[in-house]
């Protein structure tokens, strides 16, 4: 497992990515810079550029609140703040560390760096 650093808007969270070829292939392009967007109300979703492979992990998932996951058909990395239903295409890539309410109440729009913890430790010594 991995653990990573997000911040955005001046505050950070953590989370902690499972072992599957997903994560690791998000943790090979890390630090990365992306755009979020709210989408139904339940999720934010940022387009990755690339695909990430789904290699040996299931063909879907029921994501938990508090999730972060890739949805392959549109190649999207997804913070899951609501509750949403199983969906072939959906991999947990890892979970919030904690509460994710600075998540939820962001605006539609807003950037966000996500990189390995042991970086951001590093670049704050």
């Amino acid at each position: 497992m991995t653990q990573v650093t997000i911040r955005f808007s001046g505050q950070t969270l953590t989370a902690t990515l499972f072992d599957n070829s997903t994560a690791q292939a998000l943790v090979d392009h890390l630090p990365l810079t992306l755009t979020f967007r709210d989408f139904n109300g339940v999720e934010k979703i940022a387009d990755l550029q690339w695909p990430l492979t789904t290699q040996g992990v299931p063909a879907g998932a029921d994501p938990e609140v508090n999730d972060v996951g890739y949805y392959a058909p549109s190649g999207d990395l997804v913070f899951y703040y609501g509750d949403v239903d199983y969906w072939n295409g959906i991999v947990r890539l890892g979970s919030f560390d904690g509460d994710i309410a600075a998540i939820r109440s962001q605006p539609d729009v807003f950037k966000v760096l996500i990189e390995r913890a042991t970086d951001a430790d590093e670049k704050n010594e």
